[in-house]
């Protein structure tokens, strides 16, 4: 039976655990969603999101093949084994299913994929189509997978129930009912934690649990990122869940906790003094004396020899002065860099936050700094031209207004092109503020162009 959007709403008020005084003070693009609305990507981009990580299984979308092309595009979460995460499966829903319907075609479709490839489970996405006609995916997984051992999961995202912040609640459901607690680990360490909400986005898993292997810590299971389907079956047996980055599965934290009394901590591995936090407060809940040191041990050594290298990029960036337009979790990142580095962030242009994000920001920046909450190319250009701006860090749109100025630009919005998580995270970043910086390019663009000289010549 197919979950009504009702429930899945109230299902997601739980998991946040906001009350209504609390929601108020958001801005309409951040509320809760509704059925029927779309603010960004749909439900069901966003629940493929989640759950394409798991690497070595099968992901078969049951809808039109245009519902397919959408997420496999621009999905960049990497793995470090099997890549049948990477080939699209649909059952390419056309006109005669709608009307016959398409249960049958879902069905030996996910016999054909399971004969050829192998998977260790198959995922079954819903869309706006196939819910509407009423397939009934819950009953079809239920069927296969007595047939043939292998799980079959159904994920019930159409895509209008809600928008993107739903989909990952709504996968992290279909985990929590079908996945997690179904297996159980071959050895159980003292250290054992979960990492759950990060998707390995252009390795972002591999430069942070490095960290903890050095600690003794293993992660005994990865939610979603870079993830074998065995691993989230036993992900029960974790001493602790780190919630990483980001709050799209707080409700996989929060049921884990209630249901196998799990203690969960919400943490980032983006920025210097974050990731310090994190592995101190990692070692503090796992109740360690003699782990607690090694903690302390461990991050006097990495920040130590992060400073020495950062040095350098320091020396050529101090003092320079931004412009930069709030977006993603990238964003932040840079604001934390920036004061790393000796650099001033000047103005922000900062859409679809809350309240409480942009206390954040004014009272991380200071009184002086310029909150732009439309961000127009015609204020950021007034706004550099005014401040002596010295680059403008924004979306590929903005590629024109910097051009107009006569400074550097970086596109933030560059997904899956570099990981900017832990300590070389915060390296790799300073390298790119200074190749943006010093990239011969800027000084070519802004010089006349070979027949504009010519004809002043000519004029003189």
């Amino acid at each position: 039976m197919n979950p009504q959007p009702r429930e899945i709403n109230d299902s997601l008020s739980e998991s946040n655990g906001e009350n209504q005084q609390q929601r108020q003070k958001k801005k309409p693009s951040t509320q809760l969603p509704q059925p029927g609305t779309a603010q960004g990507s749909c439900a069901f981009d966003s629940a493929m999101i989640t759950l394409v990580p798991i690497t070595d299984a099968a992901h078969v979308v049951h809808g039109p093949s245009g519902c397919a092309a959408s997420i496999w595009g621009s999905n960049t979460s990497l793995s470090s084994g099997s890549m049948l995460y990477k080939i699209r499966f649909t059952t390419d829903i056309d006109e005669s299913d709608i009307i016959f319907g398409g249960a049958k075609k879902l069905y030996k479709g996910i016999l054909e994929l399971q004969r050829r490839y192998k998977p260790s489970a198959v995922f079954v996405y819903s869309t706006c189509i196939t819910a509407l006609i009423g397939d009934d995916i819950e009953g079809i997984c239920k069927d296969i997978t007595e047939a043939t051992g292998i799980p079959t999961i159904p994920v019930h995202c159409p895509g209008f129930i809600g928008s993107q912040n739903l989909g990952n609640r709504v996968a992290g459901e279909a985990l929590l009912e079908h996945v997690i607690g179904t297996a159980e680990p071959d050895v159980i360490t003292r250290f054992d934690i979960n990492l759950i909400g990060e998707y390995n986005i252009a390795g972002a898993i591999w430069n942070f649990v490095p960290l903890l292997e050095k600690l003794g810590i293993r992660v005994l299971s990865k939610i979603t990122g870079d993830a074998l389907y065995k691993e989230v079956c036993y992900a029960h047996h974790a001493k602790l869940n780190v919630v990483l980055s980001s709050k799209a599965l707080i409700n996989v934290a929060k049921k884990m906790e209630k249901v196998y009394r799990i203690p969960y901590i919400e943490e980032s591995i983006y920025g210097i003094e974050q990731i310090n936090q994190c592995l101190r407060n990692i070692a503090a809940k796992l109740g360690d004396t003699d782990l607690v040191e090694r903690t302390e041990k461990l991050i006097a050594e990495e920040t130590s020899a992060l400073e020495s290298k950062l040095t350098l990029y320091r020396n050529q960036l101090q003092g320079k002065r931004m412009v930069l337009d709030i977006k993603n979790f990238k964003s932040w990142l840079i604001i934390f860099a920036a004061q790393k580095l000796g650099m001033e962030v000047i103005a922000l242009c900062s859409q679809s936050n809350t309240e409480d994000e942009l206390v954040r920001l004014k009272n991380l920046l200071g009184r002086d700094s310029i909150v732009l909450e439309s961000g127009t190319p015609q204020e950021i250009l007034q706004v550099i031209n005014d401040n002596q701006a010295d680059i403008l860090i924004s979306l590929s749109r903005y590629l024109d207004t910097a051009l107009i100025a006569n400074i550097p630009f970086l596109d933030i919005n560059r997904q899956g092109d570099r990981a900017y998580t832990g300590y070389t995270g915060i390296l790799e970043l300073a390298r790119e503020l200074y190749a943006s910086f010093y990239n011969p390019v800027w000084k070519q663009i802004c010089q006349p162009a070979p027949w504009e000289i010519q004809n002043s010549l000519e004029e003189i």
